[in-house]
């Protein structure tokens, strides 16, 4: 599939319900609390759309990759901070299984991605 639009790309689509998650379980009363770290937790989630839509609009694989290996270094950190809301009891278990899933089929979507672009040499991920 050629994507016309980052708005195409299915592991954007998933990173978008992953902040949508983020910011709800942020608004949980003991979650609220922790200023710091519900910011740290949403940024690092709106960090995964937005290099994965702004790496999208630079229009080069190169520059694309590059973007989406931020967006994968994004998730990682979205993945360690869950386990601190987890550890502090800001979110339950089946609350931290439910994101950090989430956050491992962003990764892997995005791994399968770049390697599936690099072995097939396609120069351009738009159709003209």
């Amino acid at each position: 599939m050629i994507a016309k639009r980052f708005e195409d790309l299915l592991f954007w689509q998933k990173a978008r319900e992953l902040t949508k998650l983020i910011y709800l379980l942020t608004r949980k009363a003991a979650f609220k609390a922790d200023f710091g770290l519900g910011n740290q937790i949403q940024r690092a989630t709106v960090s995964v759309m937005s290099n994965i839509a702004e790496g999208f609009g630079r229009g080069g694989n190169n520059e694309f990759f590059q973007f989406l290996f931020v967006a994968k270094g994004s998730v990682s950190e979205v993945k360690s901070q869950l386990y601190i809301a987890l550890d502090l009891g800001y979110i339950s278990d089946k609350e931290f299984q439910t994101a950090y899933g989430m956050a491992e089929e962003i990764s892997r979507m995005i791994n399968a991605f770049t390697k599936s672009i690099k072995s097939n040499g396609n120069p351009s991920l738009k159709k003209k």
